[in-house]
């Protein structure tokens, strides 16, 4: 028999068995959004995948990217046509705006064998303001002047307290001109005098958590002057200024 044709068979056989005897992990997706309510400890993501392969898998590591967010999978083994998740849990404590965690998934999958999911949350702050300062020019008249805050919807709050740091500011609270919307108006006392005040703005609701936030307000100082001071140096015309030239008497 050929020796020849007997190898083509072999390497023919090992191709066909590794093609047969394939591993692949099918993720639904690898990135979720959310967007949790404003008293929410944490947001989850659902990362859900399927073995389609006929070999089994296996989860060699799975690490969050930072030290605020977990993440475990159900099985460290995912057997042909074995579906599961892995589930990361991002805790918010105190963060608002939009927050990007992800988890690096390594397995024994060859082809890739390293997958990043990414979890984004959209975290709306209970209160937001613009400006959060307000200010006057040195001398300008000391008309009110209005800071916008903006509550979250879900929050239900109906009263803002506001209070300055000095007397040398007045402030007062009305209803803004869309839904959970309001109208902090500000004034000085007088804009003749450099001053700075923190303004504390409290809202009635969530109840009893002692939620406070800041905005500023601030008369500018005078502005600098710039003074020229001019030397002349005046000379007597009868006594002329030597030279090196001039004879002496």
């Amino acid at each position: 028999m050929n020796t020849n044709f007997l190898k083509l068979s072999g390497v023919l056989a090992l191709t066909a068995f590794a093609q047969s005897a394939r591993a692949e992990l099918k993720w639904e997706q690898t990135s979720v959004d959310l967007r949790p309510a404003f008293n929410d400890k944490q947001a989850v993501a659902h990362f859900k995948y399927e073995n389609v392969g006929n070999t089994p898998i296996h989860f060699k590591s799975v690490h969050a990217s930072c030290g605020c967010t977990t993440a475990q999978t159900q099985n460290e083994q995912v057997a042909p046509g074995q579906k599961g998740e892995i589930t990361a849990t991002f805790n918010i404590g105190g963060r608002t705006g939009t927050q990007v965690k992800t988890v690096t998934v390594q397995t024994d999958d060859p082809e890739p064998s390293t997958i990043v999911l990414t979890l984004k949350a959209v975290i709306t702050p209970l209160l937001e303001f613009q400006p959060t300062l307000v200010y006057w020019q040195n001398g300008e008249e000391p008309k009110p002047k209005i800071i916008t805050a903006k509550a979250n919807k879900d929050a239900a709050i109906k009263k803002l307290d506001v209070a300055s740091s000095t007397p040398d500011f007045t402030a007062k609270v009305d209803a803004g001109s869309a839904p959970n919307e309001f109208r902090i108006s500000v004034q000085p006392r007088d804009t003749t005098k450099a001053v700075y005040a923190t303004l504390t703005i409290k809202p009635d609701s969530p109840a009893n958590t002692g939620n406070m936030f800041a905005a500023a307000a601030r008369v500018m100082p005078p502005a600098p002057t710039n003074k020229s001071t001019l030397s002349t140096i005046r000379h007597d015309p009868a006594t002329p200024t030597p030279t090196a030239g001039s004879p002496r008497q």
